[in-house]
């Protein structure tokens, strides 16, 4: 199965929900590979920081022949998760085509849901290519405390996309843990950002489940 982190919009936190999702996973028995699609290699720097290995494999393959070429590059794992470009491009593109659920974080604010308007509108084009494929939206970087505001869930509404009921809030540890190569899962294990990473990825497999 494959699953790929899409927004054409930067800054949404790609990277960073790809890395934590990807050990996620692997605590839950699944061998995984992580695609990083993004010519800017934020998933290979964070591996060049690392001090020990990681427990998933790390791949750089910024190309547009991704949907054709990924099964190659599976190997035998079950799961890939693939860090998508932060604009439209044919690499961006070939991501979508190649994957079974496409997974588009956005910040809880109206801006960023217009400011990603394009994204869903190549997501939904190309769902002729593979009708069985899901697409779903997830909250990501939700302040602590708040509640999102009605003009926010109506916009995420309006998408037309099911958002994913688990949110992920902003916190320092994720930012903290990436600098040093590492996930939430190695700096605070029992901490509140795993934990929400954890019940996050779970809900994926759901969405996994049905394509």
């Amino acid at each position: 199965m494959i699953i790929s982190f899409q927004n054409f919009k930067g800054g949404v936190g790609k990277t960073t929900l790809s890395l934590n999702c990807a050990w996620a996973f692997t605590e839950l028995g699944k061998k995984v590979i992580v695609v990083d699609a993004d010519p800017q290699r934020s998933v290979l720097d964070w591996l060049a920081c690392r001090e020990n290995p990681a427990p998933f494999q790390v791949v750089g393959f910024d190309r547009p022949t991704l949907h054709r070429d990924l099964a190659g590059l599976m190997d035998g794992r079950d799961l890939a998760i693939i860090d998508g470009p932060p604009r439209v491009t044919d690499i961006a593109r070939s991501a979508i085509l190649a994957s079974d659920l496409v997974v588009v974080p956005l910040q809880p604010s109206p801006y960023d849901v217009w400011a990603s308007q394009e994204t869903l509108k190549i997501i939904n084009e190309s769902q002729v290519y593979n009708e069985n494929r899901k697409s779903v939206i997830a909250v990501n970087r939700e302040i602590v405390r708040t509640v999102i505001s009605r003009s926010v869930d109506k916009a995420l509404r309006e998408t037309g996309l099911p958002v994913i009921p688990s949110h992920i809030r902003q916190r320092v540890i994720f930012a903290e843990s990436a600098t040093r190569g590492e996930t939430v899962f190695e700096s605070e294990p029992g901490g509140q950002a795993a934990h929400e990473v954890r019940r996050f990825t779970k809900e994926i497999g759901k969405w996994l489940a049905k394509s």
